[in-house]
């Protein structure tokens, strides 16, 4: 399964690591500073109860992300719209079509 994470702020980015902690495969549609922290240094999670980083692909294109099973949106309200409409070039699959 693959999710796309819309927004790797601290909803977005703390999911996003939990799944990708795992082994889930998470591709991030991130800008600014939070894309150039994750691509050049991992996705960092830190609560009180835990502190660690993952390795996983980012992308201010959601088209580089690919083909998704399911997606979170994760941005702020002011910012719903332009990321919706960002959003709309994330591929989204229905089940049984990636292997």
């Amino acid at each position: 399964m693959k999710i796309g994470i819309v927004g790797a702020g601290g909803v977005g980015g703390y999911y996003g690591g939990q799944l990708a902690r795992v082994g889930t495969e998470v591709g991030f549609v991130a800008r600014g500073e939070h894309l150039a922290a994750i691509r050049e240094r991992g996705l960092r999670v830190r609560t009180p109860d835990e502190d660690f980083t993952v390795n996983v692909a980012a992308s201010n294109d959601p088209a580089e992300i690919g083909a998704c099973d399911a997606v979170l949106f994760c941005v702020k309200s002011y910012d719903t719209e332009s990321a919706a409409r960002r959003f709309l070039r994330l591929e989204v699959v229905g089940p049984g079509e990636l292997e």
